[in-house]
C-alpha cells in the first residue's frame, strides 16, 4: 500500500504539467495546483493516498530540497554597492536619474510589510483570534519568492528596475521570516541550545564558500557526466549545514536554505543549477507540495466554525500586512504598476509550508490553524498573479528604443542606418563634410557639426548614446574618437579601421578598452572566401527576403534543449555558436547553453520575433 501511494504521488506529478501545459492552465502556479491535487486524493475527498514513513521522509527531504534551492535563487548583486568611480556619462545619467533606486525602494518597502505583520499580529491576539504574536509576524511578512521569480519572468522584467525592486522584497520575504523562524525555534524548542551556537552554522558556511572557491574555476576539467561534481558537492554542502544547524538546536530547514545561499555564492555554472532544479523539481518538491496537500483535512477544517472564521481573517491579514508597499512603488512606478507589484508581493506558500512545519513540530500551532494559514496562502496565490497579470504595463523607461549615434555618412553607414531605423532603433548620424549632410540628410536624420573634437562632441550629446558607431575611412580620427568615446562611458564603440598599420600597432589597446573594431578590407577577404567555399554566401548577404543575424540566448526556456527540437528550426538555419570564448558548428544534437551567441539566417519578417523570443531575459 506504501508503494501504492508513492506511484499515485509519482503519475500525479508527471500529469499535472502535462495537462496545465495541454489546456493552457496558467492561472494558477504549478505548486498550488499540487497541493489541490494532494487535498483531492487526500482524506478530504478520495482517500487514496496515506501517509506513511516512507512518504513522511520523502517530504521532509522535499522541504529541505525546496528550501536549498531558495537560497539558490537569490541574487546577491541586487545587494551590491554602485561604483563611486563614475564615467562621465553615468554621472550625467545619474542627475536625471529616479530619485530612489530599487535598492533603497526595496528595503523601504519590506520595513513596511515587517511593521505591518507586527502590528496585524498584536490585534489578532487581543482579539483572541490567534495568541502568537511572533508566529503571527514571520507568517505574514512571506513572500513566495519562486512564485514572484516565474511571474517577473514572464513579463521579461528581471533586468528592469521595477522587476529588480519586486524581485528584492521577494528575497527579503524569504531570508528576514527564515531568520525569525531560527530564532523563533531556538526559544521554543526543548532541545535548542544556546544561541550563541547558531554561529557555528554561520561559520561552517563561511568556511564552505572559502575552502570551495576556486572548485567551479577547475570544474570543466574535472567533471564527467557519471561523475557530477557540481551536484555532489551541492548535497554534501545541504547534509554538512543541516546536520549542523539541528546539532545545535535549530531547524535543519535553516542549513538547507544556507547550503543554497553558500553554492550561490560559489558562482556555479548554469548547468549546475539546471542539473539541481531537475532533481528538486523533478521528484522531490512535487511530492512535498502533494504530501501538504494530503495533511490538509478540509472536512475536518470546515466542520470548526471558529477555523472558517480564521481562513477569511489570515487571507486578510496577509494581504494588508504588504499594503503598505503600494505609496512607495508609487515613488518611482506608474499607478497601476504600484499596485499590481504590491498584489504579487502578497503572494507567499513556499515558506509559509515551511514555517507551519516547524510550528507543529514545536507544538506552536493547532493543526485547523495551521490548515487555516495554509489554506489562505494558497488563495494569495490566486489573487497575486492574477491581479498583477491584469494590472501592469510597460513603464515608460522600459520601453525606450535602443539608441544609436554614427559618426560619418557615406556609402557604408548610411544603408545600415536606414535598415536600424526601420527595426526600431533610435538612429542619429553626424558628419563635419557639408558635401556629405546635403547628399545623405534626405534619406535618414544627419546632423552637421563644426568639427569633431571630443570636447565639442560631449557638449553636443552625440557620445550620449548606447552604442556609437565610427565609420569614417580616417582611421586616425576613429582612433582618437574611439578612446575619447570610451573614456567618456559609452557603453558600446564601433570602429572602423581601413590602415592596417595603424589597426595593428594599436588593438591591444583598442581590445583592452572595450572598442569592437572592423575593417573593409578584412570583411571583403571574409566574403570572398566564404564565396569560394559557399557558392550561395553572396546571394545570403543581399537578399532582400534573408539575412544573417545574431541573438545572445538568454531566455532559460531554451536551456539545454537540442537544435532539433526548438519550435521554430524550420524558420531558421544556425550557422555558428560562439560559446566561451570559441566557435561550435552546431549539428541537430548539439543543446543550447545559457550566453550561447547563435549565428543563423532568416527571413526578415520571422528575424525580429525569434531574436527577441530567444534573447528574453529570464
Amino acid at each position: 500500500m506504501d508503494q501504492i501511494s508513492l506511484v499515485i504521488i509519482l503519475l500525479c506529478a508527471l500529469a499535472i504539467p502535462l495537462i496545465m501545459a495541454r489546456f493552457q492552465l496558467t492561472l494558477l502556479p504549478t505548486a498550488v495546483v499540487e497541493i489541490i491535487v494532494g487535498v483531492v486524493l487526500g482524506p478530504s475527498l478520495l482517500n487514496v493516498i496515506h501517509t506513511n514513513d516512507t512518504l513522511s521522509m520523502l517530504k521532509d527531504v522535499g522541504v529541505i530540497v525546496l528550501l536549498f534551492l531558495s537560497g539558490l535563487e537569490i541574487d546577491f548583486s541586487l545587494f551590491s554597492r554602485k561604483r563611486n568611480d563614475l564615467t562621465p556619462l553615468q554621472q550625467k545619467q545619474s542627475i536625471n536619474a529616479p530619485k530612489y533606486s530599487p535598492v533603497i525602494l526595496a528595503f523601504m518597502g519590506y520595513a513596511s510589510i515587517v511593521a505591518m505583520s507586527a502590528i496585524i499580529a498584536l490585534l489578532l491576539k487581543v482579539s483572541g483570534l490567534f495568541p502568537d504574536v511572533w508566529l503571527a509576524t514571520i507568517l505574514f511578512m512571506t513572500i513566495s519568492l519562486g512564485i514572484v521569480i516565474a511571474a517577473l519572468k514572464e513579463k521579461e522584467l528581471l533586468s528592469k528596475p521595477f522587476g529588480q525592486t519586486i524581485l528584492l522584497i521577494s528575497a527579503l520575504g524569504e531570508v528576514v521570516p527564515m531568520i525569525g523562524l531560527t530564532f523563533y525555534a531556538s526559544a521554543y524548542s526543548p532541545t535548542a541550545k544556546s544561541l550563541w551556537l547558531l554561529l557555528l552554522i554561520l561559520l561552517a558556511a563561511g568556511l564552505l564558500v572559502w575552502r570551495f572557491k576556486a572548485f567551479f574555476k577547475f570544474f570543466d576539467r574535472i567533471n564527467k557526466s557519471t561523475t557530477q561534481l557540481d551536484v555532489r558537492l551541492s548535497f554534501f554542502v545541504i547534509v554538512l549545514l543541516v546536520t549542523i544547524a539541528e546539532s545545535v538546536g535549530a531547524e535543519g530547514i535553516l542549513g538547507a536554505f544556507l547550503a543554497g545561499i553558500v553554492i550561490k555564492l560559489l558562482q556555479p555554472h548554469e548547468e549546475t543549477k539546471v542539473r539541481l532544479d531537475s532533481i528538486g523539481y523533478g521528484f522531490f518538491i512535487p511530492i512535498f507540495f502533494i504530501m501538504s496537500g494530503v495533511g490538509l483535512n478540509l472536512k475536518a477544517l470546515l466542520a470548526d466554525p471558529k477555523t472558517l472564521i480564521l481562513i477569511p481573517v489570515f487571507l486578510v491579514a496577509y494581504l494588508l500586512a504588504k499594503a503598505a508597499i503600494y505609496p512607495i512603488l508609487r515613488l518611482r512606478f506608474q499607478n497601476g504598476n504600484a499596485f499590481a507589484g504590491t498584489a504579487m508581493s502578497t503572494t507567499t506558500l513556499t515558506v509559509v509550508l515551511a514555517v507551519l512545519q516547524v510550528a507543529q513540530h514545536l507544538n506552536r500551532i493547532t493543526s485547523q490553524q495551521s490548515g487555516a494559514y495554509l489554506l489562505a496562502a494558497i488563495l494569495t496565490c490566486i489573487i497575486g498573479p492574477v491581479t498583477f497579470n491584469r494590472l501592469y504595463r510597460v513603464e515608460p523607461a522600459d520601453a525606450k528604443p535602443l539608441n544609436v549615434h554614427f559618426i560619418g555618412t557615406n556609402l557604408l553607414t548610411v544603408p545600415v542606418a536606414q535598415q536600424l531605423t526601420k527595426n526600431g532603433y533610435d538612429i542619429h548620424m553626424y558628419t563635419d563634410q557639408e558635401r556629405n549632410y546635403r547628399a545623405f540628410n534626405s534619406e535618414i536624420d544627419v546632423h552637421l557639426l563644426e568639427n569633431l573634437v571630443p570636447n565639442d562632441l560631449v557638449a553636443a550629446d552625440v557620445f550620449d548614446t548606447d552604442i556609437i558607431v565610427l565609420g569614417q575611412s580616417n582611421s586616425k580620427e576613429n582612433y582618437r574618437l574611439a578612446k575619447s568615446a570610451k573614456q567618456y562611458g559609452v557603453p558600446r564603440v564601433i570602429a572602423r579601421f581601413e590602415d592596417p598599420n595603424i589597426l595593428d600597432e594599436r588593438k591591444d589597446t583598442l581590445t583592452k578598452m572595450g572598442v569592437e573594431v572592423y575593417s573593409t578590407p578584412d570583411v571583403q577577404i571574409s566574403m570572398l572566401r566564404s564565396l569560394i567555399e559557399t557558392p550561395s554566401t553572396l546571394e545570403l548577404l543581399t537578399s532582400t527576403d534573408a539575412s544573417v543575424y545574431e541573438v545572445q540566448l538568454r531566455n532559460h526556456k531554451y536551456v539545454d534543449i537540442q537544435v532539433r527540437n526548438l519550435p521554430f528550426i524550420d524558420e531558421i538555419t544556425i550557422a555558428q555558436i560562439y560559446r566561451e570564448g570559441r566557435f561550435v558548428r552546431p549539428t541537430g544534437d548539439t543543446p543550447l547553453k545559457l550566453n550561447d551567441r547563435i549565428l543563423f539566417t532568416s527571413s526578415k519578417q520571422q528575424s525580429a520575433q525569434i531574436r527577441r523570443e530567444l534573447g528574453k531575459l529570464n
